[in-house]
This record gives structure tokens, C-alpha cells and sequence, in this order.
């Protein structure tokens, strides 16, 4: 027989029992009879023509094997009518009266000032509120809603609530100062690093707490601060990996010098535009992230 075509509703009671694990918590949550869920779940079994739930010999309906895949695509299919919804809701509300922005410390600074320079003349009446954080206090910030709009790093996971956009990526290079004990060697080996302080840029976050990005030292010193890093880096209290734009001047006036380091040559530091799936980019926040993005 032909396979039936699930209704949104059958869709969203799928995925409510799933998650409240029962029939009648998932009435609760929705508003609804257990009976009228149970009925949801029957009518949604028959379209398909396949048993979503197991429910022989269990109070708790355990989801078959069929049932778990379609799950997957349940769930996708109910986001994207979340994104639309969302989407709409954006356009009918038209120019945001403000945009929030919170913004890695790896973001150039040239980047940073050319889009808000842009920002200004294109956008004059919409006011802006500036964070600058560190890694996954980026995604924080966004996630509670304390900023509609992040700019951090790529690799780090996010919220299945997010969505994302990649606008480039930043070179990371690794230095001392030329009176540091590796600068005096041409090439390091992985014990050569061991044996010295790397200052490593830490998480103010939870988010991020114990995940190691470029670290190749057993000693570490932690800190929340790339500005407080890199005075350390310039006292030649260790060694570690900056963002180019930032120690440009230093390399070339020779208070700091390129480590060669195997495994760091050309290493990238990925950025991409993040925010909530309840709170798409408007015209402003979009615009943001465009010129962002051209600027690669």
C-alpha cells in the first residue's frame, strides 16, 4: 500500500514522547489527553505504514528500529519549519532597533572596525552592543540570549538550536621572545616543547572546559586574556600560539621570532557567524555578517 504523507502535529507528538518519555508526559506537555496522543502516534504508524513505538512488555513506549531513523527526519523536518516560522518573524518585524555582537578576541581588529565603519553609514539609527570574549564564552553569550549575533571559532560545537555561517579564518603563528631558550634553536622537536611553558589561551565558559586546541607543552600556563598572553610572550615567560595580526609588528621589529614547530606551519583558526534558530540575522545582523564574510 501506498505510504501516507505524516501530518506536522503526528510529527511534533513523535517528537514530545521521545523526549518526556512517556504517552501521558507528553499529553502534559502539549496540552493534550494521553489518549489523544496515543491516537496522534496510531494515526502516524498508519500513514507510514511501519511501528514507530514498541510497546509489548514496557510501560516506557521504547521506539523500534524504523523508528529511530524516522526520528532523525522528524526532528529535521520540524527545525526547518521552526527556521521558517523564525524567518518570518524577522522580515514582518523588518530593522532591528539594536544589534548585539559578541565578537572572538581572534577576530582582526582591522576586520572588526572596517564592518562596524560600514555598519554605521549603512544602518545610522540602529544602535550596537559590543562583547569580546574567548572561545566558547562566545556560544555562551549567545545562548542565553545576552547577544543575537556570535563571530568565534569553527571548530568548537554548537547547540543543536544554532546556526552558522563561515566568514574566513585567522593564521595562527607560533612565537617567543628572542631571548627564550627555543628561539635560539632553528628547529623544535615535540620533547623540545615539553620541557617549556606554553601559555595557552583558556575558556571563561563551561562550554569549551578541558578541550585542548594547539597545545604541545605538558606545561602550561592557563589564562582568559590574549592581551595579558601576549605581554607574557614579549617578557619571554613562554612560548605560544598568536593570532598574525596581532604579533605582526613584534616579528618584524624583533621583539618577537616565528618558532618552527612541526604540525604548526600554516595552522588556521576557522571563524564563523553564529546564532539562534529562534532568532534569525534581520536586515542589519545579516548585513553584519556579509560584509564579515566579503572581507575574506
Amino acid at each position: 500500500m501506498k505510504v501516507g504523507t505524516p501530518t506536522l502535529d503526528q510529527l511534533q507528538i513523535l517528537a514530545t514522547v521521545v523526549e518526556c518519555g512517556s504517552f501521558a508526559a507528553a499529553g502534559r506537555r502539549l496540552n493534550r489527553a494521553t489518549s489523544a496522543i496515543a491516537y496522534g502516534i496510531d494515526n502516524l504508524e498508519g500513514q507510514l505504514r511501519v511501528a514507530v513505538f514498541d510497546r509489548s512488555g514496557t510501560k516506557k513506549p521504547e521506539l523500534t528500529e524504523e523508528g529511530r531513523a524516522l526520528l532523525a527526519h522528524a526532528r529535521a523536518v520540524l527545525q526547518g519549519v521552526e527556521k521558517m516560522r523564525a524567518k518570518a518573524a524577522s522580515l514582518r518585524e523588518g530593522e532591528e532597533a539594536e544589534v548585539s555582537l559578541v565578537t572572538d578576541v581572534m577576530l582582526p581588529t582591522a576586520r572588526l572596525v572596517d564592518a562596524l565603519q560600514g555598519f554605521q553609514i549603512a544602518y545610522p539609527t540602529v544602535q550596537l552592543r559590543l562583547h569580546v570574549e574567548a572561545l566558547g564564552a562566545v556560544t555562551q553569550l549567545v545562548a542565553d540570549s545576552t547577544a543575537r549575533l556570535g563571530i568565534n571559532c569553527a571548530m568548537h560545537p554548537l547547540p543543536d538550536d544554532m546556526e552558522r555561517q563561515l566568514i574566513g579564518h585567522v593564521s595562527l603563528i607560533p612565537v617567543a621572545s628572542p631571548s627564550h631558550p627555543l628561539a635560539r634553536a632553528r628547529r623544535h622537536s615535540p620533547s623540545d616543547l615539553r620541557e617549556h611553558i606554553q601559555l595557552v589561551l583558556s575558556d571563561r565558559s563551561p562550554l569549551t572546559r578541558g578541550q585542548d586546541f594547539g597545545v604541545f607543552s605538558n606545561k602550561t600556563w592557563r589564562l582568559a586574556d590574549l592581551g595579558v598572553k601576549h605581554a607574557l610572550l614579549l617578557a619571554a615567560v613562554g612560548w605560544g600560539l598568536m593570532p598574525e595580526f596581532m604579533v605582526r609588528s613584534d616579528l618584524e621589529a624583533g621583539r618577537l621570532v616565528e618558532l618552527d614547530i612541526p604540525g604548526s606551519r600554516d595552522a588556521l583558526y576557522p571563524l564563523q557567524a553564529i546564532w539562534r534558530v529562534q532568532s534569525p540575522p534581520g536586515p542589519a545582523t545579516q548585513w553584519l555578517i556579509d560584509r564579515l564574510a566579503r572581507q575574506v
